[in-house]
């Protein structure tokens, strides 16, 4: 569990986790973090070198949280931009420093039409340097069980879709290092509580997705118990180690009842 005390800040909603345990968060409060992840025999044991901050607008000045600084979604350019997905007012920033301002991209086109709260979730850098988007509540008309999907990026998008499980939203998704990715799906009742699922969407797959293809992923973690119970809602990907390892981030919403948990699995199909 991070310890929001030290951190300043809870509501995480997007994470990028690079091959040197580099571990980058962002907040829907329209703040940042950084900080080391240590290993000790293959398992956590905490943090180092925390840095925060928060997210800017294009002249420097600081987002307000809210409707202008609802970050939801972070993903890293080879070339070390980051990208910042937002919600509320759908849009993606992309930045140079984190710490620095952030310039406006290409949005996918029909994000715009996304519900206040149910837009640019998932997003995600792909190993060929397509990027792939997915929003957490855009349906297209007549097929309620979809979601508004895109590969490519800003002059190149190609519109698709996604079929989350029953009950599911897709809720973050990050590159493998095959070419595939992982999509994070979350689920909540008031009687269940919070769920969640982890998906495989293959190389292949996204290679041959065509305008309109509809992309199924292939369960291969449930968030269940043993598993903690709680509001997953980003995953980052790194290959240390000779492994592929996948983290997973809570959301606690700011509720004293819930609680901000980093998981850190390895993929077992190697």
């Amino acid at each position: 569990m991070l310890d929001e005390s030290v951190l300043g800040f809870g509501g995480l909603s997007g994470l990028h986790l690079s091959d040197d345990l580099q571990l980058t968060a962002i907040s829907d409060l329209a703040k940042w973090m950084q900080a080391r992840l240590v290993l000790r025999a293959g398992v956590p044991v905490g943090l180092t070198g925390l840095r925060t901050g928060a997210l800017r607008d294009g002249a420097g000045l600081p987002l307000s949280r809210g409707w202008s600084g609802d970050s939801e979604a972070l993903a890293r350019l080879p070339d070390g931009t980051w990208l910042v997905g937002f919600e509320r007012w759908h849009r993606i920033r992309a930045y140079p420093r984190l710490d620095g301002p952030g310039g406006y991209v290409e949005t996918p086109p029909g994000l715009e039409r996304a519900p206040g709260n149910g837009g640019l979730e998932s997003l995600a850098v792909l190993a060929d340097g397509r990027w792939l988007a997915i929003a957490e509540s855009l349906a297209p008309e007549g097929a309620p069980d979809l979601r508004r999907a895109w590969l490519g990026g800003p002059g190149a998008w190609v519109s698709l879709f996604y079929r989350p499980g029953e009950g599911f939203l897709p809720a973050d998704a990050a590159p493998l290092p095959d070419g595939g990715a992982l999509v994070l799906e979350r689920s909540f009742s008031v009687f269940a509580g919070f769920g969640g699922r982890l998906l495989r969407l293959t190389a292949p797959q996204l290679r041959a997705a065509a305008p309109g293809a509809v992309l199924e992923g292939e369960v291969i973690l449930r968030l269940s118990r043993p598993v903690p119970p709680e509001n997953y809602e980003a995953v980052g990907v790194a290959r240390h180690g000779g492994r592929t390892l996948v983290a997973l981030l809570s959301d606690d919403n700011e509720n004293m009842l819930q609680r901000t948990l980093l998981l850190l699995f390895a993929l077992a199909d190697e």
